[in-house]
């Protein structure tokens, strides 16, 4: 007998012929394949015997599912109505990107949805789209970026401590900022995510700790940033300890790095496999919350949407320390997750892909661009966004669009007239490239109330 595994050694271990061969095949090939092959065919051969004993088992969970209750794996078709759904700033929005919405609410596992005023097409669901299911998730409806958010650090400090400090504090912005696929932070540090029982209990995420704790602290590239800018105040929450007023202040956007993108990747491939859809919604495949594979994603997904705070939370450290001040207030939202939330009477798994949660109460920041002001924003929890509003301004040209319309001259003039100091940022990020903020805002009233802006000063982008 070689000394690789293969389907006969356990066909003659006595496991059924069917996917559950293939299966523990692809799992042992993909995480154990160092091990001896006598240890495995023991460990194999009490799967078999007690599949019970191994349900939610990172390589054997699989199995132990396919010996117990297989996956039903059919062609699923989309239902000839579209489930109950509500569009907000309707003729901001390209068609494009209500047919994803229409095709998602026709998903037999679809609930409600809702179209966000900074919506735009995306992939799968669109940017901007909000979708509750029962009992499934779509790996695509929550998107590559798991876990994807704002952080807004304000600070004890006066706007005026722009004043004389600017290039003290680009200093900073280059110094404890790392961009990109390439930089990473030179001093690491340990962080209690990384101490989380999915990183040994999943293969998967176990092989991408060292990747993750390698790129803690860092931001992705494309519309990530860190900026310096004016946090202005106008209806203080009464836990804040700070007053109306203008303030020095940190905003940052970016996700869950290579950990998010690779959940993402592996899971959305899972779903596709079983989960067939007509070709043209494939990328809205699912995952029932009730199998292996789902639970396990739900796990990843939320561990992901960890790890994306935590480097947040590393950079507004690193940020506070160089600046020697500490923050008084922080406004913090994921804007690409999928919850468990309750719609209509029932619990469902709501999607916001490019949407910021605005329940009733529910602080948030969505940005503007870097030339225009974000909003700090506390939800009304309106039931008809599915209590979410927009994630940005969002939008207008896509990247291909931005580099074929804009120039580098072009761009550092609007740069010059708002008084914004870009460190890198590419053409696709061009201020002009987004919509006008206060128009989307002036079309989300119903579901969001503004407590202040954020105007940005200096921004920290990928090169």
């Amino acid at each position: 007998m070689g000394n690789k595994l293969s389907g006969k050694d356990l066909i003659k271990l006595g496991f059924p012929k069917n996917n559950s061969i293939n299966i523990a095949l692809g799992q042992i090939n993909r995480y154990r394949k160092r091990e001896k092959k006598e240890s495995i065919l023991t460990e194999a051969k009490d799967v078999l015997l007690n599949p019970e004993k191994y349900e939610g088992n990172g390589t054997w969970g699989k199995v132990a599912e396919g010996l117990i209750k297989p996956v039903q794996v059919r062609m699923h078709q989309l239902n000839n109505t579209r489930a109950p759904f509500t569009i907000f700033g309707e003729n901001e929005i390209d068609q494009q990107a209500k047919f994803q919405l229409y095709d998602s609410l026709k998903l037999p596992i679809s609930v409600a949805g809702a179209l966000m005023p900074d919506a735009h097409s995306g992939y799968g669901l669109p940017i901007g789209g909000v979708l509750a299911t029962d009992n499934a998730v779509i790996p695509y409806g929550v998107g590559v970026d798991i876990g994807c958010r704002m952080s807004l650090s304000i600070f004890d400090l006066p706007a005026s401590h722009f004043k004389g400090r600017e290039h003290q504090l680009e200093a900073i912005l280059r110094d404890n900022t790392k961009f990109g696929m390439n930089e990473v932070q030179s001093s690491r540090v340990d962080h209690e995510v990384f101490h989380k029982s999915e990183f040994q209990d999943i293969p998967l995420l176990k092989n991408l700790l060292p990747k993750a704790y390698k790129q803690l602290g860092s931001s992705g590239g494309g519309n990530h940033f860190v900026e310096f800018g004016i946090a202005k105040i106008e209806n203080p929450e009464n836990e804040w300890k700070l007053g109306k007023g203008e303030y020095f202040a940190v905003l940052s956007h970016s996700g869950s790095r290579g950990l998010g993108a690779n959940i993402a990747k592996h899971y959305t491939y899972l779903a596709t496999k079983q989960c067939p859809l007509p070709k043209n919604v494939q990328h809205l495949a699912w995952l029932d919350l009730n199998t292996h594979d789902g639970q396990e994603y739900w796990l990843a997904m939320n561990l992901a949407g960890e790890y994306a705070k935590a480097c947040h939370d590393d950079i507004h450290r690193r940020i506070a320390k160089a600046i020697g001040s500490r923050v008084v207030v922080t406004i913090e939202n994921h804007h690409n997750f999928a919850w468990k939330e309750i719609v209509n009477g029932q619990e469902c798994i709501v999607h916001r892909k490019g949407a910021t949660p605005a329940g009733e109460g529910q602080l948030g920041i969505i940005p503007g661009s870097m030339t225009a002001p974000g909003f700090i924003v506390k939800g009304k929890g309106n039931a008809e966004s599915l209590n979410s509003a927009s994630h940005g301004a969002g939008r207008l040209f896509s990247r291909a669009k931005c580099k074929s319309t804009f120039t580098q001259s072009e761009i550092k003039k609007v740069l010059k007239k708002h008084e914004v100091t870009l460190i890198g940022g590419n053409i696709d990020e061009a201020p002009m490239a987004y919509k006008d903020i206060t128009k989307v805002m002036s079309n989300q009233t119903e579901l969001v109330e503004v407590l202040g802006t954020f105007t940005p000063k200096i921004v920290r982008m990928d090169r």
